[in-house]
């Protein structure tokens, strides 16, 4: 089940792309129950929740709630199932093509949870901006639904193009209907459209996303749950390059540099040698 040519031509073009539906029912509700033990703190392996990513305390997980959106950073630490879902074959096997290595690695997953009714919307960002210890922005992230993810409901929407475009991070807002707006235009090349689409996506498909691409939704003014799980990707290549205040530094086990390995970066893919025949 890899991906086609058309569709790594369309991620090369647009910084993001669909998948297929990597799981079945049963899957997804595994995957929804050991979320609801985590949320509940009745999880085996017992989260650090609603605590600051900037504390000094261990690196675990976060459960931070905002806009009553729920967001939860490391469930494979706290779940096995997930750390099964970050390795799953056929997700590692197409970012592997869409990242062009032989080695993945994770950087860090993230549940996002919009209630029915309250769920609030996601601001307009970049990921790779709020990663600055981790270079070049080569990573790519998988995002499989737990619930179809429509307009109604807070999906995501996409800027095509957008992460041909370099960090604009500190220049993206948000306008009053949920669309992206850039405080200082005349940085972006010229010509581009900042107009988004929706990147609605079915209960266990993917959706992969460039880590510099623009992305954002709207709230969840539905009777349904949208939660999903994205699982952000490292390749082989990528490098740990400190710079002084990232709250991930001192759980780095490498020097200034290096490739960034370690227990908190579990390898879940590396390319099969060929079979000689």
């Amino acid at each position: 089940m890899l991906l086609s040519a058309q569709q790594l031509k369309e991620f090369e073009e647009y910084g993001f792309v669909k998948g297929d539906v990597i799981l079945n029912d049963e899957e997804v509700e595994i995957l929804r129950e050991q979320l609801d033990l985590v949320m509940e703190g009745k999880s085996v392996k017992k989260p650090v929740l609603n605590r600051d990513m900037n504390d000094n305390s261990e690196f675990a997980m976060k459960m931070a709630k905002k806009d009553t959106v729920v967001q939860i950073v490391n469930m494979w630490m706290a779940s096995e199932a997930y750390l099964n879902h970050a390795a799953n074959e056929t997700l590692c096997e197409e970012v592997a093509q869409l990242c062009k290595t032989e080695v993945l690695r994770i950087w860090h997953d993230q549940v996002q949870y919009k209630p029915p009714v309250i769920g609030g919307p996601g601001d307009w960002h970049q990921d790779h901006p709020a990663w600055p210890i981790i270079q070049p922005a080569d990573l790519v992230s998988a995002w499989v639904a737990l619930d179809d993810a429509t307009i109604e409901n807070g999906c995501m929407w996409m800027v095509p193009g957008s992460h041909k475009w370099g960090d604009h991070q500190q220049y993206l807002q948000n306008t009053a209907d949920y669309k992206p707006h850039h405080t200082k235009p005349e940085l972006l090349p010229e010509g581009v459209n900042i107009k988004p689409v929706p990147f609605e996506i079915k209960k266990g498909q993917v959706g992969y996303h460039h880590c510099l691409t623009w992305h954002g939704s709207g709230p969840n003014i539905s009777q349904r749950k949208r939660r999903a799980i994205a699982v952000h990707y490292m390749p082989g290549h990528v490098r740990y390059e400190p710079t002084g205040s990232h709250p991930m530094e001192p759980f780095v086990s490498v020097q200034p540099g290096e490739i960034l390995v370690g227990d908190d970066f579990p390898v879940v893919y590396r390319k099969k040698p060929a079979v000689q025949l």
